[in-house]
């Protein structure tokens, strides 16, 4: 949850989410220890059946597929952004382009009912 939180927030700083990220295994080892047949045993103590190596393998399955979901979640928020901040800047354009058109017609307006004529327009030098 604080990674998630982490991340919606719009952290990506990598050694941030290393950390976090290592939070998490080591929650997931207590639980899975906590929640184990038998709970007095270590965890670095190996099982006679050999199912320990396959349980560290897919601990750290999880934890690659927890980084790239991460990593997902980051591109996501990172897109949403860039798509907003474009939004908003086409957004303020066409506002500003409204009321230039407004001012303009205004203007058109008031020559008209004054008898003076506008100079036509001149485009910007490039």
């Amino acid at each position: 949850a604080l990674r998630l939180s982490y991340l919606r927030a719009g952290g990506h700083d990598p050694a941030i989410l290393d950390q976090l990220l290592h939070l998490q295994l080591e929650a997931a080892v207590l639980e899975k220890g906590a929640t184990g047949p038998r709970r007095g045993r270590k965890m670095a103590e190996p099982s006679s059946t050999g199912t320990g190596d396959l349980d560290v393998a897919l601990l750290a399955v999880e934890l690659e597929n927890w980084r790239l979901e991460d990593e997902l979640l980051a591109l996501k928020v990172r897109r949403e952004k860039r798509a907003d901040a474009g939004l908003r800047v086409a957004q303020r354009h066409s506002e500003e382009l409204a009321q230039l058109q407004a001012e303009v017609g205004m203007l058109r307006c008031h020559s008209e009912q004054t008898g003076t004529q506008l100079p036509p327009p001149v485009a910007p030098p490039l």
